[in-house]
């Protein structure tokens, strides 16, 4: 495993990649330190910093796939009402999601029957409250305003995922008090 510079490492991937991974955290970019003058700093290092954001983003999108597949799958072959394609697709997007972030993105401390409880509470209120506005989303979109439901489906996700984000950061994942 390839240490980061915080300490935590990275989890092992095949032989064939560790070579390309480990060559992609070296490489270097360069940000501008003063006017005129630039520094060279490694990628690990970002990926040390912005590490939350980035596996948000990865997982974010992997949740998206799982949304819009099911979704696709039941809504065109199986033929499944938008609006049922869309509640079952979602729930099975959360299940997904809280497993992820739980785990690798927000690196839950949760521990206990009653804190990992407590900590579902939030999060599957969380994205009910997501659930909704995507359904209020598709609702509008679809039957009031006529827009195509796939495209529809597109706007809606995105202020889905802003929506998630923000409660699982502000609301769901925070540190304990007693931390």
């Amino acid at each position: 495993m390839a240490p980061l510079e915080d300490g935590r490492e990275i989890p092992a991937v095949p032989r064939v990649f560790s070579f390309l991974l480990e060559f992609f955290l070296d490489l270097r970019y360069t940000k501008p330190d003063k006017p005129g003058r630039k520094e060279a700093v490694p990628l690990r290092g970002l990926l040390a910093k912005y590490r939350e954001l980035i596996l948000y983003v990865l997982f974010g999108g992997l949740t998206t796939l799982v949304n819009w597949g099911l979704y696709w799958v039941l809504a065109k072959p199986l033929g499944v009402p938008y609006l049922w394609a869309t509640a079952l697709s979602q729930v099975a997007a959360i299940l997904f999601a809280y497993v992820t972030n739980r785990t690798w993105v927000f690196e839950s401390k949760a521990r206990g029957a009653g804190e990992i409880f407590l900590e579902m509470v939030r999060f599957f209120g969380a994205r009910g409250v997501s659930f909704l506005l995507d359904l209020l989303c598709m609702y509008v979109g679809v039957d009031l305003l006529h827009i195509p439901d796939t495209w529809m489906k597109l706007f809606a996700n995105i202020l889905v995922i802003i929506a998630n984000y923000v409660f699982s950061k502000l609301f769901v994942f925070r540190p304990s008090r007693r931390s």
